[in-house]
């Protein structure tokens, strides 16, 4: 696999290393006058060495490091209504979490070691990326081959930017190596900029791509039905409703996907099912470390975990209100309950002590049988889904809504409902959008869909349906401080209750870029409004 690149923390270190230092699968490109290791213009030269280097940018979506993109994953759902900071026995390593997921806008928002993480993460990819373009074009190489590869590319391209404007805004849009003399004109591209080259990039890999039955090649690598899918995605976040229901209804028509019967089943170690369209591979192999991050993060300290985000019981109780007690238990296990579907597990321990909410995610759960021998963040095997069929049929649902066909979006959204047994939405109007939005919520829970969701819902005056939880008068500010009769939370006070109290419209909308990148840029690149 790909060996781990230089250490560099920001973006303009990282472009000046790339101009002499890339780590690829089983070589590295480094000073040429480094013996026995090949450079970069001797690389890229056979279909073997081309292949390789694309197996790396797929590797950089995780690094299968927890702190860069799984803690990030976590943390963004932190930041709404679903979920806690979580873990109360170590109230010292908060400090790099509740600034951000509180809302506090203080300068340990901006200087904070998730942040920084993320942000370097993504723009390494991203330089891999357009390293890949850019050599493999000329490559002496079959040219099915080379568009394919390419059309990889342009797709993990345009998805690590996505990334990075959905959390961000507008960032530096580099599409090619820079030279050195080009390094101090790197500014902030618009957010209209960032998004027109992420839906250039899925439109050019959706024409070459082939469709998922058609591949003939290992498993989670993209296809036509992935690049559709983020492409819908991304026209939904720019409420471009025509373009999101084509894109969408194209890979509902591909055939090729279908919801998992039980619900059970979407995570677990069944890996690639007919629902998986986007989705990151694992192993628990002891000699690599390709595992997944999240069921030792958000496990229980109890049981070998370090329970970093909690669900609230706000959550929980939406699940109870809608009646959905298949999706509230294959999603929670809360303190003394058995876990769903588990064999041999018995009353489940959530001390209420070190745990803010005496509850832990369901669908992140490794029961005993399931752990690597090595109980290590990083050996465990259970694919992460970024994007799987019933996110596309609930985009499906609510682009419909929003074109005013309230058959189809009916029609798509009760075709996620069936799966779990509740009953047919047959309402109209502002309750049947109500609906979608419910139905997002509870079957998307903890993959790193809500916030996103929440900053975009807006009501006809412009405010956010996440401004309305958060905030001193927020709805969900208020169910905790005031209404909430929880025997864990209300009694739990070592992460505060109040969070989201100190939200601010006019600045929480997006998260602030990484302090120090404001700082080397020597003032080209300007911070988001109102951070410290």
């Amino acid at each position: 696999m790909l060996e781990k690149l230089y250490l560099m923390k920001y973006i303009h270190k990282i472009i000046l290393l790339l101009l002499s230092a890339l780590s690829v699968t089983s070589c590295e490109f480094l000073d040429s006058t480094t013996k026995g290791v090949e450079t970069e213009e001797a690389y890229f030269s056979t279909a073997e060495e081309c292949d390789k280097y694309v197996i790396g940018v797929y590797y950089r979506n995780t690094c299968h490091v927890w702190y860069a993109t799984y803690a990030w994953w976590v943390m963004s759902d932190m930041c709404t209504d679903d979920m806690w900071v979580g873990n109360t026995s170590q109230p010292a390593k908060h400090i790099d979490w509740v600034p951000i997921a509180h809302f506090q806008g203080t300068s340990s928002a901006s200087n904070n070691t998730y942040l920084d993480s993320f942000w370097e993460s993504r723009y390494r990819s991203i330089f891999m990326a357009n390293t890949a373009i850019y050599r493999i074009a000329d490559a002496p190489i079959d040219e099915d081959l080379k568009n394919r590869l390419i059309a990889e590319c342009k797709f993990l391209r345009g998805y690590f930017y996505f990334d990075l404007v959905k959390n961000f805004g507008g960032v530096p849009l580099v599409l090619r190596t820079l030279a050195p003399n080009e390094l101090h004109d790197v500014e902030r591209s618009s957010a209209e900029q960032i998004y027109k080259q992420i839906k250039d990039d899925l439109k050019d890999a959706a024409k070459v791509l082939p469709y998922k039955k058609d591949m003939d090649y290992e498993s989670g690598r993209a296809n036509r039905g992935m690049a559709e899918a983020l492409l819908a995605k991304v026209h939904l976040y720019c409420e471009e409703w025509p373009e999101a229901y084509d894109a969408a209804k194209r890979v509902i028509d591909y055939g090729g996907y279908a919801l998992e019967k039980d619900f059970m089943n979407v995570w677990s170690q069944k890996d690639n099912s007919p629902e998986a369209i986007f989705e990151i591979q694992t192993s628990s192999n002891p000699t690599y470390t390709l595992g997944c991050s999240l069921p030792v993060i958000t496990g229980c300290r109890d049981d070998k975990g370090w329970s970093w985000g909690q669900p609230t019981s706000h959550l929980e109780n939406a699940f109870i209100a809608a009646g959905d007690e298949i999706r509230r238990r294959a999603s929670i296990i809360v303190n003394g309950e058995t876990p769903y579907g588990t064999t041999g597990v018995g009353a489940y321990t959530i001390s209420p002590t070190m745990h803010k909410s005496g509850r832990i995610i369901r669908k992140f759960f490794l029961e005993p049988s399931q752990r690597p021998l090595n109980y290590q963040h990083n050996r465990c095997k259970l694919n992460y889904h970024i994007l799987r069929y019933a996110d596309v049929l609930l985009m499906a649902s609510e682009a419909a809504y929003q074109l005013k066909d309230e058959d189809s979006a009916r029609d798509y959204l009760n075709e996620v409902r069936e799966r779990v047994k509740l009953d047919d939405v047959e309402s109209s109007g502002e309750a049947l959008y109500e609906a979608i939005k419910l139905e997002r919520r509870l079957e998307l829970a903890f993959e790193a869909n809500r916030l996103y969701d929440l900053r975009r819902w807006k009501d006809a005056s412009g405010a956010s349906d996440l401004s309305k939880l958060m905030g001193p008068n927020g709805t969900f500010v208020k169910y905790n401080t005031k209404e909430s009769t929880d025997p864990y939370e209300t009694t739990n006070q070592i992460e505060s209750s109040s969070k989201g109290s100190s939200y601010m419209i006019g600045r929480d909308e997006l998260f602030p870029l990484p302090y120090a990148e404001i700082q080397l840029s020597g003032g080209k690149i300007k911070q988001n409004p109102n951070f410290n």
